[in-house]
């Protein structure tokens, strides 16, 4: 019998499935356990005991429009595992929902860790913590390198007026979750809306590239690697700088104690934004002077999303600990917006 059933993973179901369409690949009774990963999808670790996979499916209950997210996510990795941009092998996707309930994937697994905060940092010291984050950036130089043509990705998104379909999506997304006052919020969004830049050509964007949706493992030369990056829900074909403003806004210190967002810039030895900007620009060749307006709209977009779940606070709709701060973390982020645009 398979072990450890978690919530929306029959291991049963999961070994016949992989037995059919992958024979010989499992070699005994599988296990599993849920790990965090993604901003919906839910992320599996599974093994046999001698091999060990992951398997990334919607969140339970999700509705039809959600299995798209799955065959988009599969059809983005198994199209940049021959370039550099290191992503885990993708080995299956099922579209029958009769198997676990809904559309889910299988890839490899590969060994690394999400740093999510500046004291996980702290522990590989200013010099590692310094290469590493670099070599962030230069993987996403790396990753707005590639054709989309030549992967096969020609048709992964709308790059012409992705930006103005952008402002409009996160107004929307505002305007369904306003139940207060939000000073500046309104202003933030006019602003970038009059201000908005000419993109370069488009390239295939992750759209939440940050240090914690990379894995990060030390070579046997003691030089740390990023050995995938993770998280491809929100990828798509458009503008690369929105990729830098987010980097850029997560490379900011809040200095918000005991803040459920947090960043990873108070670590020692980060290097600040105007470094990996830099940097950025001499890898690719891009001209970086609109930063500021990428990086304003990164703090409008994460202003939207946490008045989102704070709407759904009030509303008693979210589960554990930490939400009852959100909404005053929302007028952080619009301010830093405003003066990022302001400033320049």
């Amino acid at each position: 019998m398979s072990v450890g059933h978690p919530p929306g993973l029959d291991l049963d179901r999961l070994r016949g499935h992989l037995d059919r369409e992958r024979p010989g690949l499992v070699a005994g009774p599988l296990s599993g356990r849920i790990i965090e990963g993604g901003r919906s999808n839910l992320t599996y670790v599974v093994g046999d005991g001698s091999s060990t996979w992951v398997v990334r499916r919607p969140p339970l209950g999700h509705v039809l429009a959600t299995a798209h997210d799955m065959k988009r996510e599969h059809r983005v990795i198994n199209a940049l595992h021959p370039t550099p941009v290191p992503v885990p092998e993708a080995l299956l996707l099922c579209e029958d929902d009769s198997v676990l309930g809904a559309p889910f994937y299988v890839m490899e697994f590969v060994a690394g860790t999400p740093y999510r905060t500046a004291d996980q940092l702290a522990e590989l010291g200013p010099e590692r913590t310094r290469a590493a984050v670099l070599g962030l950036v230069d993987t996403l130089v790396d990753l707005h390198a590639v054709d989309p043509g030549e992967v096969g990705l020609a048709d992964f998104g709308r790059p012409a007026g992705f930006l103005e379909r952008q402002l409009r999506r996160w107004g929307k997304q505002l305007d369904a979750s306003r139940n207060r006052e939000l000073a500046g919020v309104d202003e933030l969004h006019a602003a970038l809306d009059r201000s908005l830049p000419a993109s370069p050509t488009g390239t295939i964007v992750h759209g939440d590239y940050r240090l914690d949706n990379v894995l990060i493992d030390r070579d046997d030369d003691g030089a740390d690697r990023i050995r995938a990056v993770l998280d491809w829900e929100m990828s798509t074909l458009g503008d690369p700088l929105t990729d830098l403003g987010l980097l850029v806004m997560y490379s900011a210190r809040l200095d918000l104690p005991g803040s459920p967002i947090s960043t990873t810039a108070a670590a020692a030895g980060h290097p600040d934004a105007a470094e990996l900007v830099e940097r950025y620009a001499a890898g690719s060749g891009r001209d970086v002077s609109a930063v500021s307006w990428y990086t304003a709209f990164a703090w409008f977009k994460l202003a939207v999303i946490l008045e989102g779940i704070h709407y759904r606070y009030t509303l008693g709709q979210t589960v554990g600990d930490g939400f009852d701060r959100i909404g005053e973390l929302v007028p952080v982020f619009i301010e830093h917006g405003l003066t990022t645009l302001k400033e320049g």
